[in-house]
């Protein structure tokens, strides 16, 4: 026998209440959710065409808030269209784990109800270690989600945003829909999750240590949220929103936030409120503003897809954030996505996701400050209509069509399942009324958000330099030489146009890759730059100092390089593979050279495999109108041009900056006493070129 809420009878009570006291109506509401429990009868479970995960913690033990307490799970999975049967949990062919778990009770509000949502690690036999493995498909990992979707009545809204998400280029957790048992009781439907951490196949960012704590190791990786505070974790800082009720608690999520140096927290806090005193400003310079601080296309995305489902909880709760090293600051994962789509927390007499309203701005859970502000800078709101336009156009993700068939196929996955959860707990009623009602409030908020975005005529055909990707060298090979093969790693980026392109603002965008070109450099027309992994390692292979360096590798079986300007424009996409027609380069120090700089580089057949020394065209030391002196150098070092000098970059041979001084002149001195002997490297930004050199320090 088991005691469940009855959701349609307490949404009416509610609404009796809603005229009453606060006081009287919270007292009415808690009396009544302890009294209408009513009594069903279990069902028995035998089957599923969805896998079954069947959990026995040790002794039997109930599982807690916290600790963590040690288990069993095997998951029962066929394949692909074939049923699964509780009775396989004893035929090893049929499990699809069979192993150790430690789990906990996760979530907040959904703890009050029945239905609980757990989190777990997959463990070695130990009980102790983590264990990194697939199941169900997903990519290797120990942290995983069992999702109750306890407030979602269609049992798909977490499920429909995450893959949304996912249809538009940005990592959202993937999902299984799955059948539970907990020591023999059955649990009903759940969602089995990726839970967001740092990882390759998760938010592909570089993992910071209590040791990064000066630049340019203390730039990232970090994960960031703005959340409630009932989670036990420390506020890091709190920021303002419109909602002069509601400031906004962040938390630290990676680091932890008893691992996170002082160092680590003055840094990432400084990049938010950086965003916000430029976007307060409406400052959308590429020097100085929002987009020299975010990942613009990022927070567009993920506004676009939060105000699509008119998340209740949207921008103030459950909202990640992520930077990784010398990026920039990147919006998202989306999370928590079950008040949604017109649902809310209709049990505690909530009501706030409407088809005509902006979320960020509703006078409810106002995220901070800037999401407003950028949302009302010109530009921004630009690029967002211009994104959201081509989302809704037909075949495209957010095109109601293309939702509408996602719906579908995800409803007859899960109906079968959808009668047992029911009859556990009475939480979805009528499943066919609750999708339909989820259709037609889709179509409503499609059109009044299409209505209210306004144009994107003024960003429509922006102008942007010809800049090819063409030679990459991802999978060096180790010599005795070169014992560490990532060191090798560079990048060739050519200007194929008549003319200057001005780099600033341009950089590598998404994860996993990142590089953000300096300020006011530039490749002459004709030119090649190289980027490289290690530019001391480089200088010593080929002999010329490298335009830049990068601080993470390179995939060596393939990933996707998206080179764009401030504003995510896409000036040029590699989205290269080790697999034909890509070319072999994967052995004897080969990397892939575009055949031809004029062609469709994201086409295999048109790279092959080489081995030649790579060059520049852009040679630094024959420039004859700037001098750098004395070399070698004990104090002072002076740079004079015939042209105006910019600004002055110093390096260390890895690539570390040193010191960075704005000039506008032609010509300064910097004092170096306090550097230690060896070799630098000084760039010089001057009105016409970028030039690098090199210095001897005694």
């Amino acid at each position: 026998m088991f005691k469940v809420f009855h959701f349609e009878l307490i949404r009416e009570i509610v609404n009796l209440l809603n005229s009453q006291k606060m006081l009287r109506k919270y007292f009415l509401i808690i009396f009544f959710l302890v009294a209408s429990f009513r009594l069903i009868t279990a069902q028995t479970f035998t089957d599923s065409n969805l896998p079954i995960i069947i959990i026995n913690t040790d002794g039997g033990a109930e599982i807690p808030d916290d600790p963590r307490i040690l288990a069993t799970m095997k998951i029962i999975y066929r394949g692909e269209g074939l049923r699964n049967y509780v009775s396989d949990q004893n035929a090893p062919e049929y499990l699809n784990y069979n192993g150790r778990i430690d789990i906990e009770l996760r979530g907040s509000s959904s703890q009050a109800m029945d239905k609980k949502a757990y989190g777990l690690s997959t463990k070695m036999a130990d009980g102790i270690t983590n264990n990194n493995v697939s199941v169900l498909g997903l990519p290797a990992d120990n942290d995983w989600i069992l999702n109750n979707n306890v407030f979602d009545p269609s049992m798909i809204r977490n499920y429909l945003s995450y893959t949304l998400s996912r249809m538009i280029g940005q990592y959202a957790s993937r999902t299984v829909f799955c059948e539970l048992v907990i020591n023999g009781e059955y649990m009903g439907l759940y969602l089995l999750l990726e839970k967001i951490k740092p990882g390759k196949d998760r938010v592909d960012i570089h993992k910071i240590g209590t040791d990064d704590n000066s630049f340019p190791d203390v730039t990232g990786g970090y994960i960031t949220k703005s959340d409630k505070t009932t989670g036990g974790d420390p506020v890091a800082w709190y920021m303002s929103s419109y909602n002069w009720t509601n400031d906004i608690a962040f938390i630290h999520d990676k680091p932890e936030p008893d691992e996170v140096t002082a160092a680590q927290n003055y840094y990432i806090k400084s990049c938010f409120f950086k965003l916000s005193d430029a976007a307060s400003a409406n400052d959308q310079s590429l020097l100085t503003g929002y987009p020299s601080v975010i990942d613009v296309p990022s927070f567009i995305d993920y506004l676009i897809i939060n105000e699509l489902a008119s998340n209740a909880d949207a921008y103030s709760l459950s909202t990640y954030y992520h930077k990784d090293k010398m990026a920039k600051l990147r919006a998202g994962p989306i999370w928590d996505m079950d008040l949604t789509y017109g649902n809310d927390l209709f049990i505690w007499g909530y009501d706030r996701s409407k088809t005509y309203v902006w979320q960020f701005s509703d006078g409810g859970n106002d995220g901070p400050r800037y999401w407003t502000d950028l949302f009302r800078n010109a530009k921004f709101r630009c690029y967002l209509s211009r994104r959201w336009n081509s989302l809704i156009a037909p075949g495209q993700p957010f095109n109601y069509n293309t939702i509408e068939t996602l719906i579908d196929q995800t409803v007859a996955v899960i109906k079968e399942a959808v009668v047992r959860e029911n009859q556990k707990w009475g939480t979805v009623g009528d499943h066919a009324f609750q999708i339909s009602a989820l259709k037609s409030w889709l179509q409503e908020r499609i059109t009044w958000i299409t209505n209210n975005i306004g144009s994107y005529s003024g960003c429509s055909d922006p102008v942007l330099p010809s800049l090819v990707i063409t030679k990459i060298m991802y999978a060096p090979d180790t010599s005795a030489a070169y014992t560490v093969s990532k060191d090798l790693e560079f990048l060739e980026i050519t200007n194929t146009g008549y003319s200057k392109a001005d780099l600033t603002g341009v950089y590598f965008m998404g994860t996993g890759f990142v590089y953000d070109f300096l300020p006011n450099s530039s490749i002459n027309a004709g030119e090649s730059i190289i980027l490289a992994g290690k530019s001391e390692t480089f200088i010593t292979k080929y002999g010329f100092i490298p335009f830049g360096q990068f601080n993470r590798n390179l995939s060596d079986t393939g990933e996707n390089l998206v080179l764009a300007d401030g504003f995510g424009n896409v000036i040029d996409e590699v989205d290269y593979t080790d697999q034909p027609p890509w070319p072999d380069a994967s052995f004897n120090g080969y990397y892939i050279r575009l055949i031809d700089n004029y062609s469709d580089n994201n086409v295999g057949s048109n790279w092959i495999a080489d081995r030649s020394t790579p060059v520049t065209v852009h040679d630094i030391e024959t420039e004859p109108d700037l001098k750098i002196y004395p070399s070698p150098v004990r104090d002072v070092v002076y740079i004079e041009s015939d042209t105006r000098i910019i600004s002055v970059e110093i390096c260390n041979i890895s690539g570390t900056r040193l010191r960075n001084i704005n000039v506008s002149s032609n010509s300064c001195s910097i004092n170096i006493s306090s550097f230690p002997s060896g070799m630098f490297i000084i760039r010089t930004v001057t009105q016409g070129k970028n030039i690098l050199r090199k210095i001897i320090k005694d």
